[in-house]
């Protein structure tokens, strides 16, 4: 079909965003920017390194890449607002393959960012699907929450779970049959906690990032943003993995693996001050701490630090598209 024909089709489809003034069908979209500032990021999901097709159906891959970004408007304590979406696909792609991603996005924005839409984005073919999302968000008169402000006292807390992802992406690398839903879920059409981004920031949260690529890794690039060692309580995450373990059925070791270093959990990762309570649905994992002279800035637990390993595509990847 022609590409009018298919915009005919997935407009209906798409979630419609409270801060449109102009919608899909000119140039560009235009909206409302209440606090006259507002936050954007953009991501890209492609066939082989971010997603397979024989692991995906295409609603779940319209929830991820809104969830996926939904997650890094949230990390900066911003409201969601709207996102651009632009597809790619080979030229045998049906209209409902298109349809049903345009309906992922409908769901992720209804149930994680209600009031938020997609407000434009561009059609185009390719060897591979290609989804890639830019999203804004409305900081509603709140200062961002930046990697860079971290302060030592400050606790270490985490709303969202922890290596579930993480152990979905390895049983589906394994071709394991029977997949606890869990960890499928949590890979495949992952639902993070985007509301608590904002309930940090109100709660007077000072540091925040998306936990993309695991924990230790993103806490790290919290730790030199913000100059600091960031130590996170062994005896917390052992709990933790524990608990997760005989929820999914893996021993706590492999689950404490997959809490520390796996990716894709797009948990919200936050300091606080120490004298601040923590809102609702956050656990303490840590403290940070000053660095003595001749540290560097790193991520350490049980007085070790800890190597920064996680999800890179660059690496991880097998090559394979399916």
């Amino acid at each position: 079909m022609p590409e009018s024909a298919i915009l005919a089709r997935i407009f209906p489809k798409l979630p419609h965003s409270d801060f449109t003034i102009v919608g899909p069908g000119d140039d560009c979209a235009v909206m409302r920017a209440p606090d006259s500032r507002f936050v954007i990021t953009t991501d890209m999901m492609v066939q082989g390194p971010d997603f397979r097709l024989e692991w995906s159906t295409p609603h779940q891959l319209g929830i991820k890449a809104a969830a996926t970004n939904l997650a890094d408007v949230a990390a900066m304590g911003a409201v969601p607002t709207g996102l651009v979406v632009s597809i790619a696909a080979p030229p045998e792609t049906t209209v409902s393959f298109l349809e049903a991603i345009a309906e992922g996005f409908h769901d992720a924005c209804l149930e994680l960012a209600p009031g938020c839409g997609v407000v434009g984005g561009d059609l185009s073919v390719s060897t591979v699907v290609v989804i890639s999302v830019s999203a804004f968000g409305d900081l509603e008169g709140r200062e961002p929450l930046l990697r860079s402000s971290a302060q030592p006292g400050d606790v270490v807390a985490v709303s969202g779970r922890l290596g579930l992802a993480g152990l979905g992406l390895e049983a589906l690398f394994a071709g394991t049959q029977d997949i606890h839903p869990l960890l499928r879920s949590a890979q495949l059409a992952p639902w993070p906690p985007i509301s608590q981004g904002k309930a940090a920031a109100v709660a007077g949260a000072r540091a925040a990032m998306d936990v993309s690529d695991s924990l230790v890794m993103d806490a790290s690039r919290i730790a030199r943003a913000s100059n600091v060692v960031i130590e996170l309580d062994e005896a917390v995450l052992d709990g933790l993995a524990s608990r997760l373990a005989i929820e999914v059925g893996v021993d706590a070791a492999h689950a404490r693996q997959a809490m520390l270093f796996g990716g894709e959990d797009h948990a919200l990762l936050v300091t606080f001050p120490s004298n601040q309570p923590l809102p609702p649905g956050f656990d303490a994992l840590g403290v940070v701490r000053a660095r003595v002279i001749g540290e560097s800035p790193h991520v350490s637990m049980g007085g070790a630090a800890v190597a920064e390993n996680g999800w890179n595509p660059y690496q991880n990847w097998n090559g394979e598209l399916s």
